[in-house]
């Protein structure tokens, strides 16, 4: 039986050392991968507004463009994605992205061309940490407009100021209290 001649103390020291990193290399990816993401959509936009007045060069260019790249750099380049780094580029550009959120977050949010609503879901997500999939049901229920609809128009400011800012917690009480909204269906 081999003796314990370590400390479990070194041990979770160097557990929590690794947490720590990986989880500073996966924020570090992420953010990597929307800045690259924002940088090709500028790139498309750019080079499709040299050809403004040739009406058939923006599907044909996707088309050819994401062949070239599905090719050279597998999955990730369809016309669809090219267009979310079109559209991510076009709604976010100049604004500090979230290091919560993740591209299929983005995809999700793009979809809501309300920009008060798409910023709502994008606060509350950051700040509850929601899944892709916890997202996409809390827009499928239609949050945002239940919030605005409970309470009459003292409660609709205070929606669209969470839609600026998120959620603030500057009590204790802010940390404990949580909304119950009851699905049927």
């Amino acid at each position: 039986m081999a003796k314990n001649i370590v400390s479990n103390q070194l041990v979770e020291k160097i557990e929590s050392l690794l947490k720590l990193a990986r989880t500073k290399v996966a924020v570090y990816v992420n953010t990597t991968l929307l800045f690259t993401y924002m940088e090709i959509g500028k790139a498309i936009v750019e080079e499709q507004s040299k050809h403004a007045n040739d009406a058939d060069y923006e599907n044909t260019s996707l088309r050819y463009l994401s062949k070239v790249l599905t090719n050279k750099y597998g999955k990730g380049f369809s016309r669809w994605n090219l267009n979310y780094m079109i559209c991510f580029y076009k709604k976010y550009n100049g604004q500090t992205l979230s290091s919560h959120l993740g591209w299929s977050h983005y995809c999700e949010l793009l979809s809501i061309t309300d920009d008060a609503k798409r910023s709502f879901y994008e606060k509350e997500c950051s700040n509850a940490k929601w899944s892709v999939r916890e997202l996409r049901r809390q827009i499928d229920s239609s949050l945002f407009e239940r919030l605005l609809l409970s309470q009459g128009r003292t409660n609709k400011e205070t929606v669209l100021e969470l839609a600026l800012k998120g959620n603030e917690i500057s009590s204790p009480e802010d940390l404990i209290k949580d909304p119950y909204v009851f699905e049927f269906g």
